[in-house]
């Protein structure tokens, strides 16, 4: 938890708002009560009041006819104002939006955050009309699926890649790898080759490649990928032919950062 400049001191009802705000994702946009009290860990009472007072400031919506909750509108008005991976997106988006045109799939840009992969920018292909992937800015994931994922997992320190295998891993699919030994040696290749591809492991009928973002001293900053249909990536001596389009897309955002 990062430090406000003075001594810690936790507000529980504040933890708990938080703890009800993120129990909202992209497959779980609308949560009954019951689920809410349940993914809460808290009692039916406090849940509702919490909810009251996050819907009054418009940071929750109620659905009478459903009897459902889902994020309101105040959450929106607050993302202007975030700085995280603020500078990093602005540099990468015009490279997304080429990817996504040369390739004819959904670019995305992915950074390390608390243990999981966090979106940070994404452009849908001009050329599909159907969403390629659940994932939006703001999803979190665990790194043990998806492409641009394990290529954060892959480059971890050896410590921290410890203490994110060790904690519950998300299996989307029945081809979702969670076996910690297993994603160790995944993730030494990945290493070795310095790109990754995925089919089926966070969505049926679905492919991504993802290559990382190194800054100048070979140090990962983020990961980038592209998802689509999978019968959209031709192979080409056993790697995906479009793999140097994403690997030429990474290496230029790694090449406009500013040093520190």
């Amino acid at each position: 938890m990062a430090d406000t400049g003075g001594s810690l001191s936790k507000v529980r009802a504040v933890e708990r708002a938080m703890t009800l705000l993120r129990a909202f994702g992209p497959a779980t946009t609308r949560l009954s009560l019951a689920e809410l009290t349940r993914l809460g860990g808290l009692d039916k009472g406090t849940t509702r009041r919490i909810l009251q007072t996050l819907a009054a400031g418009d940071f929750i919506e109620f659905d009478e006819p459903t009897k459902t909750y889902s994020l309101g509108p105040g959450i929106l008005l607050l993302m202007p104002a975030v700085r995280y991976g603020s500078d990093l997106r602005d540099i990468a988006a015009p490279v997304l939006s080429r990817l996504a045109e040369q390739c004819g799939a959904t670019s995305y840009l992915w950074a390390y955050f608390d243990g999981f992969a966090v979106c940070l920018d994404r452009v849908k292909s001009p050329h599909l009309h159907i969403d390629t992937l659940r994932s939006g800015i703001g999803t979190r994931v665990t790194l043990n699926h998806s492409a641009a994922p394990r290529i954060l997992l892959a480059y971890l320190p050896a410590e921290e890649r410890a203490r994110v295998l060790g904690a519950p891993l998300e299996r989307p699919t029945d081809k979702s790898i969670v076996d910690p030994a297993a994603l160790e040696t995944i993730a030494a290749q990945i290493r070795s080759r310095g790109w990754e591809f995925v089919t089926d492991d966070y969505m049926l009928g679905m492919s991504a490649l993802g290559a990382p973002v190194l800054d100048r001293k070979g140090e990962l900053v983020a990961s980038i990928s592209i998802a689509s249909l999978t019968p959209q990536f031709d192979m080409v001596d056993g790697r995906p032919a479009l793999l140097p389009l994403v690997q030429k897309a990474a290496m230029e955002i790694g090449a406009r950062l500013r040093p520190e």
